[in-house]
């Protein structure tokens, strides 16, 4: 894209307050999730400003194989599209690979739960690319909601769901998820998205139990989160993060594992550990690409690239 066109169009810059939950319906998803067996809390709840920061320096980090990896393969196979709408997008790093190689691009629509990252990175794309219509969304994407209206006319949408994240979905929610993401780009769009694959465990463990305890400060922010919303009684210093590979289900298991028995307050409900319990904060599915094939429908895989190692792959799917 050339960043430096003589035309100028108007950047919209659409950012709403994060939709999640409101405080009372949080309580009883939080309550709803300790009272289960195992217990379990929803991936999204890491995601605050402070845990997409954390996110980012874990995106840094030398066991953590996936971002380095999906963007070398960006670099080396991006190509033209129509609007670009990106789901999870943060500080949109990924994003400028695509924005440098797209040719006639009517918009690009970065949707993220996390506000403070989303706008610093509308204003450094705005800057960037004056001549690009930016209209970003902050909510909550696994909720129903729709597009805005684009300045030009787009013939295609493309949907760019990058970093693996649907592997945070079990392999049903991530098909009703792929499906939701076919009806809003519509008949003619597709969906770009990067998918981790199944590998060794002393490969993949490493990289959500890194040795500088990035992703435990992470996975213990949910607690602090919680309190801070919620006024629940969390004690942060009495859990351990745990990151386990679950064969069976082909997934990497993040925990919080309780070191003592212990009374939570949440609200007016009382939820009870006992030492060893664990609170499961995220999945992280790993598909070979046959699995992966199996649950993109209505899509289908039209392309697909991998880095050497076959790490990880980043696929084109049409509708």
């Amino acid at each position: 894209m050339n960043k430096n066109t003589s035309q100028s169009t108007v950047a919209l810059v659409d950012v709403k307050p994060t939709e999640l939950p409101q405080t009372s319906a949080l309580v009883a998803q939080v309550v709803a999730g300790l009272c289960q067996s195992p217990k379990r809390l929803p991936s999204k709840l890491l995601y605050d400003d402070r845990g997409s920061q954390l996110f980012e320096a874990i995106c840094d980090l030398p066991e953590y194989y996936p971002t380095r990896t999906e963007i070398g393969i960006l670099q080396q196979n991006a190509g033209p599209q129509a609007r670009l709408i990106e789901f999870g997008s943060g500080w949109s790093i990924k994003t400028r690979i695509l924005l440098d190689a797209l040719d006639n691009l009517v918009g690009y629509i970065p949707i993220d739960i996390s506000c403070e990252p989303l706008l610093e990175s509308v204003h450094k794309l705005r800057r960037a690319y004056p001549d690009l219509a930016v209209s970003s969304l902050c909510i909550d994407y696994d909720q129903p909601f729709s597009l805005p209206e684009s300045e030009r006319p787009a013939q295609r949408q493309v949907a760019f769901f990058p970093g693996s994240t649907i592997g945070n979905f079990t392999p049903l929610e991530a098909q009703h998820f792929l499906k939701r993401i076919a009806d809003l780009v519509g008949p003619q769009g597709a969906l770009l998205i990067g998918v981790d694959l199944r590998k060794d465990p002393a490969l993949l463990i490493p990289a959500y139990n890194d040795s500088q305890g990035v992703t435990a400060q992470f996975n213990l922010n949910l607690l602090y989160r919680l309190n801070r919303e919620l006024g629940s009684n969390f004690a942060p210093e009495n859990f351990q993060h745990q990151a386990i590979w679950n064969k069976a289900e082909s997934r990497i298991e993040m925990h919080l594992v309780s070191d003592m028995s212990q009374q939570l307050q949440i609200d007016e409900h009382e939820v009870c550990l006992t030492k060893g319990e664990s609170i499961c904060t995220e999945y992280s599915y790993k598909y070979t690409l046959e699995t992966f094939a199996s649950i993109v429908k209505p899509f289908t895989v039209q392309k697909v690239w991998l880095d050497e190692n076959s790490l990880f792959s980043v696929q084109l799917l049409t509708l």
